[in-house]
């Protein structure tokens, strides 16, 4: 049978140990389509987190560091200055990016460390049982807040990408979404920028990626998709918050 959709050449073909519906196959798939159309391969070294991407080392085809929880940005910093000719990228979850590794990825990008980020905004901790993450919606249940999450007491989301594109450092910052084709076509667009912000010597680039998470949320796949249109998004608008100079210029 000849085969007419197949896996991009820096993608393992292995089967993945993420929940049916989860899109964190979606983010994979958009990454390694950027890293083949780059010509990159050779010389990709990616970072996992802790989190349900733990395991990205398995399903990319190109070198990977694991690293401690949160701690991503400054392994791939370490990694980027020792071996600059390469090209480095962490692929983070919100519990790990947005919580215990905040000071990591602050820091990365004031210093406008040469890295590519990818963060996965599912709004919850994933892989420990669905507890509140700083992404965590007002309002919003999980196993930690059963009766929603109370800003008087927990404050309020963190809007990453927002917070990034205000240090001088951060070359590129937008968030997208995976919740249908056309706004996954523009995830694609945006991963290759962050990509090529980096060949480009610009500074530090992430995307954001608001990811659906069907188990922990309590949906169906179907259900959980129209979440993130109808909540996640008013909460987390798309756009990109910083491009290279040249690109804002009039």
């Amino acid at each position: 049978m000849r085969e007419v959709f197949t896996r991009p050449k820096s993608m393992r073909k292995v089967v993945m140990h993420y929940c049916p519906g989860c899109t964190h196959g979606i983010a994979h798939r958009l990454v390694a389509e950027a890293i083949d159309e780059l010509g990159i391969q050779h010389r990709t070294i990616g970072v996992a987190s802790v989190g349900c991407s733990v395991l990205a080392y398995e399903y990319f085809d190109c070198d990977f560091q694991q690293a401690a929880h949160g701690r991503a940005p400054a392994v791939a910093t370490g990694i980027k200055r020792v071996l600059p000719d390469r090209v480095v990228f962490t692929y983070q979850g919100d519990g790990d990016l947005a919580s215990i590794g905040t000071a990591e990825i602050v820091h990365a990008a004031m210093r406008g460390e040469r890295i590519t980020v990818i963060f996965i905004n599912n709004a919850v901790y994933g892989m420990t049982g669905g507890q509140m993450a700083p992404t965590t919606l007002v309002g919003q249940v999980t196993t930690t807040s059963p009766g929603g999450r109370d800003p008087r007491h927990c404050g309020h989301p963190i809007r990453i990408a927002e917070m990034l594109a205000t240090l001088e450092g951060a070359a590129y910052v937008a968030r997208v979404s995976l919740h249908d084709p056309a706004h996954v076509a523009r995830a694609r667009r945006a991963v290759l920028k962050a990509f090529r912000t980096q060949l480009e010597d610009r500074g530090f680039a992430l995307v954001e990626m608001l990811s659906s998470c069907p188990t922990n949320w309590g949906m169906s796949p179907r259900e959980a998709l129209r979440w993130v249109k109808e909540k996640l998004i008013p909460q987390y608008p798309l756009g990109e918050f910083r491009v290279p100079e040249e690109e804002a210029r009039p």
